[in-house]
């Protein structure tokens, strides 16, 4: 019996950083009633995470692109009206230009307690914040097979959402510093290759028994089988500090997903290439963002990023037609125009450095950007 067309339902998480607007730093201790506050606005779509200085969304499950653009939009607003009655802001980016994670306080519930135990300082460097897309596919096999095939396309998406070029006041060299954090974790990066479900499963009891984790909510990997919803998450994207940029990659997303479903249903499928080369590829966007391309496997070199995204948009536009989102998708084209949020912030720092600014000043302002982007297009 054939498969029938996954729902491809949405549901996008942001995690945000919060800063106190007069100084810019990250806020060690946020006033006690602000979790309260945001719950009055936002209901369960808003909660507490890691580190006190951080805030997470979720949008409702959402049958479209419009509908999730929607709902973003409306708690994004909610997170910025009730954080400036504190004279706080949050800025949607993945690292803080130059706060320290050795001044940041863990919110205290046992799930955190306990992590924070476990991993250490690993944990306790986590001052990072991230965007999980889930994507509904109802059906436990198509999920494993299309975890495979997606994980090729990881890279791409990572590249197109690069906002963590700072850590502690310096310049990394990197587009996305983040992940060289988050891999310090257990059960990170590109996910393992499955051959069913089943297989998947044994896997994760192996863990399980062992006592090593709870259930699948603890593997961490770039792309995995959501442990409570039947979707699949995709966890590798930093979060992106402009709306518009969220959308056109949850779009991409989508589209690809559906894309590697029609091959399917036409007994074809995206080539599976070995963990390592993939994780190669998630360096050079890790590094460059897409400045200096990616690595085309099947050619077997490297090609200009903006080449790439031609080739995969003309792939995908059947599905963006089908899933009514060929507008959205336009957007990635504009963020090889504009440029990623590590671009711009780049850009803010070296402008204030060439125009005279100390070193604090050009930092300060690359939050002031922060605020401003993470607010645009409300």
């Amino acid at each position: 019996m054939g498969i029938h067309e996954p729902s491809f339902t949405l549901g996008v998480e942001e995690e945000y950083l919060l800063v106190n607007k007069e100084t810019r730093s990250l806020v060690i201790d946020p006033p006690e009633t602000l979790m309260a506050e945001a719950e009055e606005k936002c209901g369960a779509q808003v909660t507490s995470e890691l580190l006190k200085s951080q805030i997470e969304i979720g949008t409702k499950v959402c049958s479209n692109i419009q509908e999730a653009h929607e709902d973003l939009a409306r708690l994004r607003k909610n997170i910025i009206d009730v954080t400036s009655n504190h004279g706080l802001a949050p800025i949607a980016a993945s690292t803080h230009p130059f706060s320290k994670w050795e001044d940041q306080k863990h919110t205290e519930k046992d799930r955190y307690d306990q992590l924070t135990h476990e991993m250490q300082g690993a944990a306790r460097r986590l001052v990072i914040c991230g965007m999980h897309v889930h994507v509904g596919i109802d059906d436990d096999e198509l999920r494993i097979d299309l975890m495979n095939q997606l994980s090729y396309f990881l890279p791409h998406l990572l590249a197109l959402s690069c906002s963590s070029p700072f850590w502690l006041g310096q310049d990394t060299g990197l587009k996305s510093y983040r992940l060289t954090i988050f891999d310090a974790l257990p059960r990170t990066g590109v996910p393992e290759r499955f051959a069913s479900w089943a297989e998947y499963e044994r896997h994760v009891s192996i863990l399980q028994d062992a006592g090593l984790i709870e259930d699948s909510t603890r593997i961490w990997w770039d792309l995995r089988p959501s442990g409570r919803f039947p979707t699949l998450e995709t966890r590798i994207m930093d979060v992106c500090t402009r709306i518009k940029d969220t959308i056109a990659l949850t779009a991409l997303l989508t589209c690809i997903l559906r894309m590697l479903f029609r091959l399917r249903t036409r007994n074809q499928r995206w080539r599976l290439y070995t963990p390592m080369l993939i994780r190669e590829n998630r360096w050079r966007a890790m590094r460059y963002s897409f400045d200096e391309g990616l690595i085309d496997l099947a050619r077997g070199k490297v090609v200009p990023f903006a080449e790439l995204m031609d080739e995969l948009c003309s792939l995908v536009a059947e599905d963006a037609r089908a899933l009514g989102c060929e507008k959205e998708i336009k957007g990635i084209h504009d963020i090889l125009t504009r440029g990623t949020s590590a671009h711009r912030q780049l850009k803010t720092y070296e402008l204030e450095r060439a125009s005279g600014a100390s070193d604090d000043e050009s930092l300060k302002s690359v939050v002031d950007t922060l605020i401003a982007d993470t607010a645009a297009g409300l």
